[in-house]
């Protein structure tokens, strides 16, 4: 049974610092590319940051900078370190992978205060 189980969340003021993780089971990690969303409330759900199996980066250009995305394979973790957040982060975060169909963790709040 797949799972993806985030954690990392908080209420942080504006120019603070997350780490959020995110602890995988059921399947076999270190093949899958894993990817950070983030939804605003009465916003559409979007992606903030994917890392491949090889450990190539993407982000979106609002978090280019700031963000940073990493795994652990021994550990089934994919991890997304937060800097200089701003009160437009705030958000849900979800874990997610496609293979081919959408797995996604419960999500994490973030609340970044000005």
């Amino acid at each position: 049974q797949v799972q993806l189980v985030e954690s990392g969340g908080g209420l942080v003021q504006a120019g603070g610092s997350l780490r959020l993780s995110c602890v995988a089971s059921g399947f076999i990690f270190r093949f899958v590319a894993m990817n950070w969303y983030r939804q605003a409330p009465g916003k559409q759900r979007e992606l903030v940051a994917g890392i491949t199996s090889g450990g190539t980066t993407n982000y979106a250009d609002s978090v280019k900078g700031r963000f940073t995305i990493s795994r652990d394979n021994d550990k089934s973790t994919v991890y997304l370190q937060m800097n200089s957040l701003k009160p437009e982060d705030t958000a849900v975060y979800y874990c997610n992978f496609d293979a081919p169909r959408s797995y996604w963790g419960q999500g994490t709040q973030v609340t970044v205060s000005s």
